[in-house]
Order: structure tokens, then C-alpha cells, then sequence
């Protein structure tokens, strides 16, 4: 095997859903040489479609040359767990087009992404309950999630 495992991956769902700190690197950490051994290790894990939440479309050339699929949904600071749906959806499409493999990256790992992932697995019907979802994507983080993430978390599909 070749390439370079990025930081913090881990499967959500496995062999399906992936997440990590952001593919190279973020602000000063960033290289280029890091990111094309990371994006050829993800590609050897099977994945063939990366979700950014970052403000902007950064690595969206590489992706693409690579030829895996890009989707982009920025995360803001501040999201209200009414909007979350709409991060639903992006990762609906994505998984369900040719059942995708996806990986999902923002700067860093943290509270609102495994809110969201969490929540996905409730949405996607995978977990029932949203106590249990919590439990679980603690769980695969390795680490709590406090309430910015929690809240995240719908009740139930």
C-alpha cells in the first residue's frame, strides 16, 4: 500500500463513509506533496468522492484530476440544528450515486462534524436512536463530543 493515511481518518460507516482533517493539511501545514500521497491513499481505501465543509472550494483541481467526485458545503461556526438537513442531503446524493465511498474533511475534527455524522446515522436510518448515534460516533472519534455537536443530533428520522 501506498500513500499517506490523513489525519484523524476514520470510517463512519466502513468502506462507505470516511472522515479526516482537511486532505494536505490546513493553513500553514499545507503541502501539496501531502496532499496527493493522502489523496492517493484515500483512492486505495476505495474512496471515489470527497464532501469539503470548508468556506470554499480549496483542492476542489486535485480531487477531480484524481478522479474522485467533489462536493462542498461550507460549515459555519454558528449552525442551527434546523439547517442540518441540508448536510443530509449533500451526503444522501453522494452516497447514493454508483454507492459511493465518501470522505468527509474539514480543517480539523471537530464537535459539529461528528454532530453531523452522528446525525447522519440517524437520518440514513442506520441507528435509531439519537442517544445511541451520540455513544457511537464517540465511540469511532475516540473523544466526547460536547453540546455543539449533540445538538446535531436529530431525535429521529
Amino acid at each position: 500500500m501506498s500513500g499517506l493515511k490523513p489525519r484523524g481518518f476514520r470510517w463512519i460507516i466502513a468502506g462507505r463513509l470516511g472522515v479526516s482533517e482537511r486532505i494536505g493539511g490546513y493553513g500553514f501545514q499545507h503541502r501539496r506533496v501531502r496532499r496527493e500521497e493522502e489523496i492517493l491513499w484515500i483512492s486505495e481505501q476505495g474512496v471515489d468522492a470527497v464532501f469539503s465543509l470548508l468556506a470554499s472550494n480549496q483542492n476542489q483541481a486535485a480531487y477531480e484530476s484524481a478522479g474522485l467526485r467533489f462536493y462542498n458545503k461550507a460549515l459555519s461556526e454558528e449552525i442551527d440544528p434546523k439547517d442540518v438537513d441540508s448536510f443530509f442531503k449533500v451526503l444522501d446524493e453522494a452516497l447514493n450515486q454508483d454507492k459511493r465511498s465518501l470522505l468527509v474533511h474539514r480543517d480539523l475534527i471537530d464537535d459539529q462534524v461528528l454532530g453531523i455524522l452522528g446525525g447522519y446515522l440517524v437520518h440514513s436510518g442506520l441507528v435509531e436512536d439519537a442517544i445511541i448515534a451520540t455513544s457511537l460516533i464517540q465511540e469511532i472519534a475516540g473523544r466526547a463530543i460536547g453540546p455543539e455537536g449533540r445538538k446535531l443530533i436529530p431525535l429521529s428520522n
